[in-house]
This record gives C-alpha cells, sequence and structure tokens, in this order.
C-alpha cells in the first residue's frame, strides 16, 4: 500500500454510524490538498495522519486516496494546533480558549499538555474546574484513539468508542479483543450484528459456542424487546441459526449450555405444545408475579382469616359510608360503588373501562374514604407523564413506579421484600404499560396485609416492555375485576370519547366539519400527509383553538421510517416551529440536528439521570466546550454528554407507543395504506384517547378502516396467565 503523510485541512463528509469520512488532506510531497476518503476515528481540523492504502480515481471527483489504515499523529505547526484543540475534540476547549492556550506555548502547546498540564492554570481563564474537565478529556482521547485504531472498517462510530472507553475503562481494548459479544450486552447502541463483525474480525470462528450462544441469547434479546417473555425453543433455535447461518444442531447445544450454565430457563406450560425458552430474569419474574399474586390475594391469619389493613370495610355500613364521605346517591352510578367496593374489600382488585366511564371520580371517591378512615395510600403509573396525568386528575401527589420504590442506580429499590411500602393500598394507574419485571418489583414492595389496585384500559396497546400483565390478568380470571361500561352524558358529548367507543367497536368515527374536537383531512400521498401535519400543527390549530404548537399538540405516527413516518416529520416539524437562529445553539450529531427549544424524548430508562422510557422534555442548553446538551424535564434540568445523545429522539412527533400513558390538549394522527403493517384498531383507539380537547386525523379513509377491521391483538409468549391459573388451581386444592 501507498503511504500518505499530512495535516487535515477540513472534514468534507463524516458519517457517525460506520464512520466513512472524505477529507481534504494537505499532504507531504503534494503540490495541492488531497482528497482522502475511508471508515477512519473521528479526526479534526488540524490533526496530522499517517495513512496507508491506495490511489483511485472517482468518475465524478477525479484523483483520490483511499485510506485503509490511519495512524493518527500530533500536529506540528501552531496554525494546527490551534484548530486541532479548537475544533471541539477536547471537552472544556473551545476555539477562544484554544487560541489562548497556543499563545500561551505556541509550539510546545501539545507536549506541554502532555508533560506539564499543571501550566493550563496559566491561562486567562483557564481555572481549577476547567483544567481538570480538560485533563480528563485529553486522557479520555488517548484512550479512545488507541480503540478507534482497532475498530476502524468494523462499523462502530466514534460516539461508540467513547461509550465503550467509558463503560470498561483501561480494559476497553482487551474486552473488544477477547470478549466482542459483551459489546452487545454492556453498551447501550451497540447492536449483536456489530459485536459479531468484531468478533469475527478478530477470528472467532463461524462455528465457535461463544458465537452460539452469544445468538441464543441475541434472539431471547431481540424477542423480549418485541414484547414477549418467552418463546418456543423451535422458535428460537430456528431463529438463532437463520441470523448465525448455523446448522440447528449447534444451536440446540448452546441452548444446552446456557441452560446448564443458569442463563436460561426452559419450562413446559398447559395449552402449549412444546418448552418455553426464557431468559433466566424473566422466567424468575414470571414465578415470582403468580406467586405473589396468590399470597397477596389469600394472606391469611393464624386463624385462616384474610389479613388486610382495611378490614374496617369489610363490615362497613356503605350507604352510611357514602353519605359520609359527602357522596351523595347522584354522584356515583352503581357500577362505580360496585367498583369501589371490590376494591376496598378485595386484596388485588382490576378496575378497568373505556375513557367517560367515570374511572377517574371512581379513583376520586374511593381516596376520600380511604382519607376518612385515616388510611395511608400511594399512587403511582409507571411513567412520568402518567403519574403526573394521576396527579392532575386526584389532586393528590403521584409518582413513577420507581420513585415510589425509592429507586437509586447504585442500591437499587429501597422497598422490597425486607422493607415494605407503608401504604394500606396501593393504587396504580395506566397498568396497559406496566411490563413484567417492573410488576414483580411492585409486589416485592406491598405489605402482606395491603390492597392493590390496578386501573387500565386492556383495549389500549399493550406494554412497551416484556410481558402483557393487564390482559394476563383478565383473562386469567383469577383477579377480583370492576369493570366500567356507562359513559356519562358530560362525557358523550365528546365527539372524542364518542369515537374513541365506535372504533373500539369496529365502527367507523364520525366527523363533521363544523364539528368542537374531532376531524379528518383525507389525504392520498405521505408527501402531501407531512405537508399537512405542518399547516395544521403550525398554523391551523393556533389560529383557530388558540394553542400552543410546541406545547400543547402531540402528533403521532405508527411507524417510524418513510416520509410521513415519525423520523421525517420531527424534520419538517423542527424546521417549522423551531427554526435555526443567531439566538439558538445547535449541534449535528449522529446524523440529527439538536437545537435550544427542540422537544424530545427519553428512549431508555436512564436510572442514573432518574429520566425514563418515554419522558418528554425541551432543550434549554447547548454548551460547546464542556461538550453537553441539558433538557428541561417539567422543571428538572438533566445533562447529557454528546455520547449520550442517542438516548435522545425528536418528539414533535412521537410513535404512539410511546406516547401512551400521555394526555395531550390536542393529537394530530397520521394514518395511511403505508403503515398497514401496523394498522390494528387498538393502536388507533389508544391515539385518539391521547387527545383531551381536540383530535385530527390526516390521513387516508381507507387506512382508517382497515385500521378498525383489524381486531387482531398481536398475541405476546407469555406464561403468566397460565401460571396465574395453576397457582390458583394449586391454592383451592390445598
Amino acid at each position: 500500500m501507498d503511504c500518505l503523510e499530512g495535516v487535515v485541512e477540513r472534514i468534507t463528509f463524516h458519517n457517525p454510524d460506520n464512520g466513512y469520512t472524505v477529507l481534504r488532506l494537505n499532504a507531504s510531497g503534494q503540490s495541492a490538498p488531497v482528497t482522502v476518503v475511508g471508515n477512519l476515528p473521528p479526526i479534526t481540523p488540524g490533526e496530522r495522519l499517517r495513512l496507508s492504502g491506495y490511489w483511485t480515481t472517482h468518475v465524478d471527483y477525479g484523483r483520490q486516496f483511499k485510506a485503509e489504515q490511519c495512524e493518527p499523529l500530533l500536529p506540528a505547526t501552531v496554525e494546527s494546533i490551534r484548530r486541532y484543540l479548537g475544533s471541539g475534540l477536547i471537552k472544556g476547549i473551545g476555539p477562544r480558549t484554544a487560541e489562548k492556550i497556543v499563545q500561551a506555548f505556541g509550539p510546545a502547546t501539545l507536549e506541554v499538555i502532555d508533560t506539564q498540564p499543571q501550566r493550563l492554570l496559566e491561562v486567562p481563564d483557564i481555572g481549577r474546574r476547567r483544567y481538570e474537565m480538560i485533563m480528563r478529556a485529553w486522557e479520555e482521547q488517548k484512550a479512545i484513539k488507541d480503540i478507534m485504531v482497532f475498530l476502524q472498517g468494523h462499523g462502530l462510530s466514534a460516539a461508540l468508542s467513547v461509550k465503550i472507553y467509558r463503560y470498561y475503562g483501561p480494559e476497553a481494548l482487551r474486552v473488544v479483543r477477547s470478549e466482542p459479544y459483551r459489546l452487545a450486552r454492556d453498551i447501550w447502541g451497540i447492536g449483536f450484528k456489530t459485536a459479531d463483525k468484531i468478533a469475527r474480525a478478530v477470528g472467532l470462528a463461524a462455528d465457535a459456542p461463544a458465537r452460539m450462544e452469544a445468538g441464543i441469547l441475541y434472539t431471547l434479546n431481540e424477542l423480549a424487546g418485541a414484547g414477549h417473555v418467552c418463546a418456543p425453543l423451535s422458535e428460537v433455535i430456528t431463529a438463532a441459526a437463520k441470523l448465525l447461518e448455523a446448522e440447528t444442531t449447534l444451536l440446540a447445544a448452546a441452548a444446552e449450555r446456557l441452560e446448564a450454565a443458569g442463563y436460561l430457563q426452559r419450562d413446559h406450560l398447559p395449552d402449549y405444545p412444546e418448552p418455553l425458552l426464557y431468559l433466566t430474569p424473566f422466567y424468575q419474574a414470571e414465578n415470582n408475579v403468580a406467586a405473589r399474586v396468590l399470597n397477596l390475594s389469600r394472606s391469611a391469619d393464624v386463624f385462616g382469616s384474610p389479613q388486610s389493613f382495611l378490614t374496617d370495610f369489610a363490615s362497613a355500613d356503605w350507604q352510611t359510608l357514602f353519605s359520609s364521605a359527602e357522596l351523595s346517591e347522584g354522584t356515583l352510578s352503581e357500577e362505580q360503588r360496585q367498583a369501589i367496593r371490590c376494591a376496598l374489600t378485595e386484596k388485588v382488585c382490576v378496575l378497568t373501562g373505556g375513557p367517560g366511564v367515570g374511572k377517574t371520580t371512581t379513583l376520586q371517591a374511593l381516596i376520600r374514604l380511604l382519607e376518612l378512615k385515616h388510611h395511608p395510600y400511594a399512587l403511582a403509573a409507571p411513567t412520568g407523564r402518567a403519574a403526573r396525568r394521576l396527579a392532575e386528575a386526584t389532586g393528590r401527589p403521584a409518582q413513577t413506579i420507581h420513585r415510589l420504590l425509592g429507586f437509586s442506580p447504585t442500591t437499587g429499590f429501597a422497598f422490597d421484600d425486607h422493607h415494605r411500602l407503608p401504604a394500606h393500598m396501593v393504587i396504580v394507574d395506566e397498568t396497559s404499560m406496566l411490563d413484567l419485571i417492573l410488576f414483580n418489583d411492585l409486589l416485592k414492595a406491598i405489605a402482606p396485609q395491603a390492597h392493590l389496585l390496578l386501573v387500565g384500559d386492556a383495549d389500549q396497546l399493550p406494554s412497551v416492555g416484556a410481558g402483557d400483565v393487564l390482559r394476563s390478568l383478565l383473562h386469567s380470571g383469577r383477579v377480583a375485576t370492576a369493570r366500567l361500561t356507562h359513559v356519562f352524558r358530560q362525557a358523550a358529548e365528546s365527539s372524542i370519547i364518542a369515537n374513541a367507543h365506535r372504533i373500539n367497536r369496529g365502527e367507523m368515527p364520525t366527523f363533521s366539519p363544523e364539528g368542537p374536537d374531532f376531524f379528518l383531512f383525507p389525504v392520498a400521498t405521505p408527501e402531501e400527509a407531512a405537508r399537512w401535519v405542518v399547516d395544521i400543527v403550525q398554523n391551523r390549530i393556533p389560529r383557530r383553538f388558540g394553542l400552543r404548537p410546541l406545547d400543547d399538540v402531540q402528533v403521532l405516527a405508527p411507524m417510524y421510517r418513510g416520509t410521513a413516518g415519525v423520523h421525517n416529520l420531527n424534520v419538517c416539524l423542527q424546521a417549522a416551529l423551531n427554526p435555526p437562529a443567531d439566538s439558538k445553539a445547535e449541534k449535528q450529531i449522529g446524523g440529527r440536528l439538536f437545537r435550544v427549544g427542540d422537544r424530545v424524548m427519553q428512549l431508555r430508562n436512564n436510572y442514573l439521570k432518574e429520566v425514563f422510557n418515554g419522558d418528554i422534555g425541551r432543550v434549554v442548553e447547548l454548551e460547546a466546550e464542556a461538550q453537553t446538551l441539558t433538557v428541561n424535564f417539567d422543571g428538572r434540568l438533566v445533562v447529557y454528554d454528546w455520547v449520550e445523545l442517542d438516548e435522545l429522539q425528536h418528539a414533535f412527533a412521537a410513535s404512539v407507543h410511546k406516547a401512551q400513558g400521555g394526555e395531550f390538549p390536542a393529537v394530530v394522527i397520521v394514518l395511511l395504506p403505508q403503515h398497514y403493517l401496523l394498522l390494528q384498531r387498538n393502536l388507533v383507539y389508544t391515539a385518539v384517547t391521547r387527545a383531551r380537547q381536540l383530535c385530527v386525523l390526516v390521513g387516508s379513509p381507507r387506512a382508517l378502516a382497515m385500521a378498525i377491521k383489524n381486531n387482531t391483538v398481536s398475541q405476546r409468549w407469555s406464561g403468566l396467565e397460565a401460571r396465574l391459573r395453576m397457582a390458583f388451581r394449586v391454592a383451592v386444592a390445598v
């Protein structure tokens, strides 16, 4: 291969996903700057490189140097040092600070930073805090460069390399070389395929046992990501064999090894013709949930009487009780009264029903009775948005389940089997969003004498996490259930609520151009839909209804991809609602442009930052030198390093799943035939019920009809329903 050495003049193009870079290099021995292309480590203008590769001629762009290997060298001239330091590579050093440092130390700048770093304190505006930030970043960059040299060409971006270093520290390079599949397990953003590519590059054989085992674990984790708690053994083996292009016999043997090592569990359950394969944490959680629901429902004292903190309700004069709580005859329907009695006398109760049937009124009355008898209670929901809604509806404090249980990223949950919640009743709203693992953690913390009330609408989409807890409880027939069906007159006057019930019955909604709150804008193409969405959000809704586009309106779409998908709608809405301005800092990261004022959503639970999947906030600060972005989540400021921004996505538009549990003054829903893979009745029903004052559908009446007709609920592999039936059957037999 040919060799080329020189200083980077500028970066013409960089793909952060795979490192593919086009740059201009002032190369030694060349009369003019040279175009260099290739998969390269993170490079900045002013940096000096030694490249190995070969010369090519591009049909459009002419002579180029295609780099196969890249060795970063320290820049040599004062100007290249200034550009290098001022490029944003080192946290704590921006262009102005770089200028001051180079003025102070000239050509010896990099040697000073390397060997006499304390001299940086001589530079104006560099205090102790900034000095420590610069030195941490300097050492980190040196380590990251070593990793990137090894990883170039293996598809890992600079941002992921930083994450690898931060997770493993000095062990990073050893892990990448000797245990590459750990990357997929440990690092958010690195999938199995990338880890597998690295593993093959370092010489791991295609049929290596470690590769087979990693493929099985990856397959089960992917199924969990799609909501499945387990899967039939044959399906797991077949999927893993296809993924790895390997023989099923090798995969079957790998599954047995993983089972022997405790990573997997297999079990036979009624109604399943073959064994089910579980990741061990899901197996344990499913068994524990069934046992804990049984124990909580049937807990009894030594005389066999049910233990309950609420025994004073068991023989209550309900008429007198309701009157004393100032709940007159006309305040509650008989359905609601029965639901309250059920919750206060049954240890575990599910309260379910659609919109407008009085679940909130029922909860308010229930809480009033608990307070009348001085019983402590706790209100919680799976997400922050749902908890805020619950607090607004009841006028009482509510929190996420994680916060209720006192979660700490270092010590775990404060409330568990050994330290129970001091509540006589725990009330959880939006339980259609409750996944298996979190439900297990909640049940651990509930005292045996306490009551549990689960409130939710089983016709909505299931949880994002693995499991289908609410449906499993209802279908098992083993848990007391109060179902509200009567739609109250005031609610029925809302077209949103009336149409939600029509949709849930399989009927088309009704639209009126002069109607108060429910509209359809028919469109034929995704391009037309995207244009209408922007116009409706930016102009029509504010003009007619006085709502604020950035604060009051949420756009929802079934899919992420495509012209009318979440990703492109976010690009269009960002340009319209939060355009660039001199007063707004912005940063292009990973193919996305973040700007102060943007609406963003957290994509995963981050316990260290105490932000959770689906939380929505606004970008309030972008600090180039510190390389941080700050988001305001309902008054709480959360700081992200730039390498952590893959945890955020823009939220001008969101998927219906991500919006679950939230309620917005206005919702704009995009439905097109191109979304046919996801067009289901419960998706449209969930989307419509997110709207409080206004619901606008943009799309095709045909697509809407397709969705409403399709009442096939995606079945999730789970054994909870069967385990609940078995647990209660055994208890009865005993």
